[in-house]
């Protein structure tokens, strides 16, 4: 025998596992089975949370039900409070990306706290017939309703945690669209100049499409919260007890603090991944639009001399190794890249979603993979681009306005007042002399300086109003 190790076994034979580890020998097994991403489960706490949740949930539903002796569902409960409380954390070490359809998650958890459970009655850890990973741990529960419902408990704590980073974005777009309110601009489309507008119309804009993707996210975040928990193997609930399902969904509700509900067709909640492509898309929207954000924000600062120049990004880093001087909009192209690996996520869940066969998607454990890079990197995303680009952006304000008196397209708004033929006339010039539309009316007399210079206020320019012609 050697001390320091003990003898597990499971249906492919026997192992030596480590004495000091809390997880057992299908751990084990998959330690050796998945070694493909290099990340652990342990690398999402949450995840690991949502697994305790459900094993505390599941015990103390048992025991109410009679089915678990009332003493060793308490350990169990206080076993999943050590996981909670951080102190196993290093023993949940399967691979985020996982054959089975997760049952080497599920199995992890099990074992661990199967094994730290022993360990507080005063038990050898694999002393399994007090306490059994299988007979008691996983009591009236599947892998295929314990890991979805472990997802789905992560994934709306992973969203509330993301939607605090979209406000934290918005409310700084939208301090500075109060702060730019009279710097009277260009607006542009197709990258040619269109009409004037104020630059805090624009900040504005932005931080309404944010809000929008808020809605969204609590949209989607309802359908994410109802789970399957009694399902067992298929969803007919075999082996479980007729009370067990929404007595374990209230307990998981207690425990957890997620208003989780049950779903009302357990088989086809169990076959039915669809939850994931919805959500997936609502993120790939999110990215598609913080993306377009950083890229007008690149857009607007670009030069300094040589670009549009009528925004300034705060200085973050020197931007090259040859070219002295140069900053680069390193926040924004931050951004952008994270936009581009969750949309790439979001390919990803369809098809692992779209691979399901029967009454089982075995790819869960690679659409949780995505989607939680994806809510990670999406709410890192919106904090760094607010604390780090937007609070600290300045407006070129007097360039914005000469970049106005000087753009062809001011002409557009002085239709009302000098007429469309008048308007033609302008513009042509402008065109074909280099003028300003501004000095070409002044010179054709066409407006008074004073009533020009009142046309080109903020107020006037950049909402509708009713003109008059002279």
């Amino acid at each position: 025998m050697n001390p320091k190790t003990r003898i597990e076994h499971d249906l492919i034979g026997e192992r030596e596992v480590p004495n000091e580890r809390y997880y057992g020998v299908q751990t084990l097994r998959a330690l050796e089975n998945f070694d493909i991403t290099g990340i652990p489960i342990s690398h999402y706490p949450r995840l690991v949370h949502s697994l305790a949740y459900i094993k505390k949930a599941a015990a103390l539903a048992n025991a109410e039900l009679g089915l678990l002796d009332a003493a060793i569902a308490q350990v169990i409960a206080q076993a999943c409070d050590d996981v909670l409380a951080g102190k196993l954390n290093a023993d949940f070490v399967v691979d985020a990306i996982q054959g089975g359809a997760g049952t080497s998650t599920n199995m992890n958890a099990n074992e661990v706290i199967a094994n730290r459970a022993l360990e507080i009655m005063g038990y050898p850890k694999g002393h399994y017939e007090v306490v059994h990973p299988l007979n008691h741990v996983n009591m009236s529960q599947s892998t295929n309703d314990v890991y979805p419902t472990a997802l789905r408990l992560t994934l709306s704590q992973k969203m509330d945690g993301m939607m605090v980073e979209m406000r934290r974005l918005r409310d700084a777009l939208r301090i500075k669209g109060h702060e730019f309110k009279d710097v009277l601009k260009m607006g542009r489309t197709q990258l040619q100049d269109a009409v004037p507008m104020t630059l805090g119309q624009e900040f504005e804009a932005w931080a309404v499409m944010v809000e929008e993707d808020i809605q969204r996210v609590v949209e989607v975040q309802v359908l994410i919260r109802e789970i399957n928990m009694g399902a067992t193997a298929i969803g007919t609930g075999l082996n479980a007890h007729p009370e067990y399902a929404p007595l374990v969904t209230e307990k998981l509700r207690q425990v957890s603090g997620v208003p989780v509900q049950l779903s009302h067709n357990l088989v086809e909640a169990t076959q039915d991944a669809g939850d994931y492509v919805q959500l997936s898309g609502v993120l790939k929207r999110v990215a598609a639009k913080i993306s377009k954000i950083s890229n007008d924000l690149r857009l607007l600062s670009s030069g300094p001399r040589a670009g549009l120049g009528e925004i300034n990004l705060p200085r973050m880093a020197p931007g090259s190794s040859i070219m002295p001087g140069k900053v680069n909009p390193i926040i924004p192209e931050v951004v952008n890249q994270v936009a581009f690996a969750v949309i790439g996520n979001d390919l990803t869940v369809t098809m692992a979603v779209e691979a399901g066969q029967l009454e089982l998607n075995a790819f869960e454990p690679v659409i949780g993979y995505s989607l939680f890079n994806s809510l990670d990197m999406l709410g890192r995303a919106c904090r760094t681009l607010a604390d780090r680009c937007v609070k600290d952006i300045t407006a070129n304000r007097e360039h914005c306005r000469r970049m106005v008196e000087n753009s062809i397209g001011l002409v557009t708004a002085l239709v009302p007042i000098i007429g469309y033929e008048k308007s033609t006339e302008v513009a042509d010039l402008a065109l074909q002399t280099g003028g300003s539309v501004y000095e070409i009316v002044l010179e054709k007399g066409y407006m008074s300086k004073a009533d020009l210079e009142d046309m080109l206020t903020p107020e006037r320019m950049t909402q509708p109003r009713a003109v008059h012609r002279g």
